[in-house]
């Protein structure tokens, strides 16, 4: 009886195989914590939907319709920028923490193993923000700024069209200026209607901006025009002429550099938002770093 109960200890009982050596044993469950990174999201989500409607009134505030009043663009973009990173700021280290904080223990694991899935989590939990902010933007974001983007859209329509338009009427222009300058005659015409007169000198002026002056022979024969009309002297209606073409070319190069400082603002804000989103998944990342150590250290 002995030596039978000593080979029945030597034989590995049925239900406790011997480990293979080489293989790890891999827990079933996953290591991403879904409900702690969908309650940090949606808490950031809100809080950033919350400061942008701060942010937006605020910037409605100090901007003003009247001339030199108000903040600048220059000025304008760059309070949007140092918002625009406050918002990613806030938003990611309160949505970034409570990830952190609200996710399970991992038993078992190394603590650089720790660390690098909180991080993971922050990252998870700030782009999954970034989506569900995206998808609020028609809804209740559009409410509180879509006012704004739909003007902005409905500007750069206009202004594609406006080009079109200015282009085609440009083209038009010049076959008219082209079709006018063949039946000039020495002496201006003075049984033509004012309108037609009108229309020519508007056809001259606005041929000789496009090509970017008006060239000398034009300037006479508006000069010979004005006087002819306006019984000025010679010399002063070719200082009328003058002075007409020089606010014209100076209200074209003001609607350039207008335009240039639209599309620098536009490219500016564009890029802001890229580098303040940039900053908030670093935010989130660090952030639930330390909710996640704080919450283990409660345990």
């Amino acid at each position: 009886m002995p030596s039978d109960n000593r080979r029945a200890a030597a034989v590995p009982h049925q239900f406790e195989p011997a480990p293979v050596e080489g293989r790890t044993v891999e827990s079933s469950s996953s290591a991403v914590s879904w409900p702690a990174i969908l309650a940090g999201a949606v808490v950031a989500a809100a809080i950033s939907l919350i400061l942008v409607a701060i942010g937006s009134g605020l910037g409605l505030a100090a901007v003003s319709p009247w001339s030199n009043q108000g903040i600048s663009a220059t000025g304008f973009t760059a309070g949007a920028a140092i918002w625009l990173i406050v918002v990613q700021w806030l938003a990611s280290a309160l949505g970034g923490y409570l990830t952190g904080r609200l996710r399970t223990k991992w038993t078992g694991t190394h603590t650089h193993e720790v660390f690098f899935r909180d991080t993971a989590h922050g990252f998870l939990a700030w782009a999954a923000a970034a989506m569900l902010s995206a998808a609020l933007l028609g809804s209740a974001m559009s409410s509180l700024v879509g006012g704004g983007l739909r003007s902005a859209a409905t500007v750069a329509s206009g202004v594609a069209q406006g080009a079109s338009s200015l282009a085609q009427s440009a083209a038009a222009q010049a076959s008219a200026y082209d079709i006018d300058s063949l039946f000039r005659s020495g002496r201006p015409d003075a049984n033509a209607s004012a309108e037609d007169v009108r229309a020519e000198a508007g056809r001259i002026i606005a041929t000789g901006l496009s090509q970017g002056d008006i060239p000398a022979a034009d300037r006479d024969y508006l000069a010979q025009v004005v006087a002819a009309r306006t019984g000025l002297s010679p010399q002063d209606a070719q200082k009328r002429v003058d002075d007409v073409i020089a606010r014209a070319k100076d209200a074209a190069t003001k609607a350039v550099q207008a335009a240039d400082v639209a599309r620098k603002t536009a490219a500016a804000v564009s890029l802001y938002i890229g580098i303040s989103m940039l900053i908030g998944a670093f935010i989130a990342c660090i952030a639930a770093a330390l909710g996640g150590q704080q919450r283990d250290e409660q345990v």
